[in-house]
């Protein structure tokens, strides 16, 4: 199976005669004997998961990269992280998938959370299965432990994903921003129960 490292900003896919999955026009170098095609709107599910994608205003354009050799992936000199999925499910915003492996489904939701603060939709990703994610992020990406009895509350606009059993939530009332005076909309935060794993990035969208 094809092997994905993070160094920093650059995600290295090692291929061994298998793919993965990519964002359009995230390659920048490659070396050996790699074929490079277009994997369509978010790589594969048929015309449900285009239409899907469509209804979310998705725009997470993925291509193949197969055969035997290394590809070096990057994109907007975002950092990246790879993150480890064993019968897992990973909920990550669209735009922020840079590759996956083989073997994992992607589903596309319509969360529609950030139109309260930025005007616009959030396309999610469920990621399902065994395999590797790279997520990228406005600077390093920050892992947060949910556990039961301790709810986790985050600005959404630094929100990027989260495994495990989590349940989200809106919160309205108080938000960052009506207390520095930069509230745009009506102040609302992500509020997540349960058993797992949120990343945020240090950086505001």
């Amino acid at each position: 199976m094809a092997v994905l490292t993070a160094d920093k900003r650059v995600l290295h896919a090692d291929l061994q005669g298998d793919s993965v999955r990519a964002a359009s026009g995230s390659m920048v170098a490659y070396t050996g004997k790699v074929e490079f095609k277009s994997a369509g709107m978010g790589g594969g599910g048929g015309f449900r998961a285009a239409l899907k994608q469509r209804v979310a205003g998705e725009s997470i354009s993925l291509m193949t990269c197969s055969g035997a050799g290394r590809v070096y992936l990057a994109q907007d000199a975002m950092d990246v992280t790879v993150v480890q999925l064993q019968n897992d499910r990973l909920t990550v915003e669209s735009d922020h998938i840079l590759a996956v492996t083989d073997g994992l489904q992607l589903d596309v939701q319509f969360a529609g959370l950030r139109g309260m603060t930025s005007g616009q939709g959030l396309a999610t990703t469920t990621v399902t299965g065994t395999g590797q994610v790279a997520i990228m992020s406005e600077g390093p990406l920050i892992a947060l432990a949910v556990t039961p009895g301790e709810p986790l509350v985050v600005d959404p606009d630094v929100y990027v994903a989260g495994t495990g059993q989590t349940q989200m939530s809106l919160v309205s009332g108080v938000s960052w921003r009506s207390v520095i005076g930069e509230d745009g909309g009506e102040p609302f935060s992500l509020r997540f129960e349960g058993n797992g794993t949120v990343y945020i990035q240090p950086a505001e969208r």
